[in-house]
């Protein structure tokens, strides 16, 4: 929803009460065409179309939270594009319609690229995909990737020589796997291609984008429109500034997640699992770090840490099983 709409109904309104100061603190005395152009300057580049790629178990905000900054771009039209149509799931089971699938698009002035874990590794072998980015890359004007995107776009090759970064814990297969030094920023920019950092970051990644774009008296009208002013209650949220036991071990968590699909060869040895998602963190599994038997299931978990809460209070969660 464009609420800077309303913020250009108010100029409106004051451009009729000329040689005063308002309430606001904005000079009236100014014309109607100065004040706009204030507001609403002229700019950078003419954005028409943003397209925010989706994929099966995309995390959420990678891809809702750049959705609704940028759909405050006036005059751009924001949407998804699937990797396939019709719904597409998250690992928490949210469910999105998409009417748009890569094989429609042909060109946009933003691509945005979210992250995930398992999918998000997989899908840097999914060739259709990353010649679909390549394609659209080539009249794009910001090509950009939130999160652990960055390995897809990596993959295609679009990032060789460019500064970059990603999820804390998806720097280090960046550079084992495609030869990027992620940088420690919140986010990075190099001429058109933007990454930035875990989930969150994409926020403030799209808000970089329209600074970048419209300036930062837009930037911050955006940024008031959605209250944009982070108060964490306790102080985290980076692997610097977290305790070292739980950055540990949520390490292990997504090494245990990822080591079926880094590791193939290693899977046949063990068990068949009778779930597809861990029960306790909703994540899919592709393989599994722990199991226990339960009402003649074997119940396989992303982590010791999701077992152990399994086993607490096995009720208290839903299992789907084949």
């Amino acid at each position: 929803m464009k609420k800077i709409l309303i913020a250009a109904s108010v100029i409106l309104i004051m451009a009729g009460c000329k040689g005063k100061t308002n309430h606001t603190g904005i000079d009236t005395t100014k014309s109607h065409e100065e004040q706009m152009a204030t507001m609403f300057p002229e700019p950078k580049v003419q954005i028409k179309t943003v397209g925010i790629l989706l994929y099966d178990n995309y995390a959420v905000l990678d891809a809702m939270g750049p959705y609704h900054v940028l759909s405050e771009l006036m005059g751009a039209k924001v949407f998804f594009v699937g990797r396939h149509k019709g719904l597409i799931t998250t690992g928490d089971g949210l469910k999105v319609q998409c009417d748009t699938s890569i094989s429609e698009v042909k060109q946009l002035d933003i691509l945005v690229i979210p992250g995930g874990l398992n999918e998000t590794y997989a899908a840097t072998k999914d060739t259709a995909l990353l010649n679909w980015i390549k394609a659209i890359d080539v009249h794009s004007k910001y090509t950009t990737s939130v999160c652990t995107g960055a390995w897809i776009l990596a993959a295609t090759g679009l990032l060789k020589g460019h500064p970059a970064t990603t999820h804390w814990y998806g720097k280090q297969l960046l550079k084992d796997r495609f030869g990027i030094e992620a940088e420690d920023e919140r986010y990075v920019k190099s001429g058109k291609y933007w990454t930035s950092a875990g989930v969150s970051a994409g926020i403030d990644m799209s808000l970089g984008l329209i600074n970048d774009i419209m300036g930062e008296k837009y930037t911050q009208t955006v940024m008031l429109d959605l209250e944009y002013d982070p108060q964490p209650p306790v102080k985290g949220g980076s692997e610097h500034n977290t305790d070292k036991s739980i950055v540990a071990s949520t390490r292990a968590m997504y090494d245990s997640a990822l080591e079926p699909l880094l590791h193939p060869e290693r899977r046949s040895a063990k068990a068949r699992i009778d779930n597809d998602k861990d029960p306790v963190c909703g994540m899919a599994l592709t393989g599994y770090a722990d199991t226990v038997h339960y009402k003649g299931k074997i119940i396989g978990f992303c982590s010791a840490r999701c077992k152990a809460g399994f086993q607490r209070n096995p009720t208290a969660y839903e299992l789907h099983t084949r």
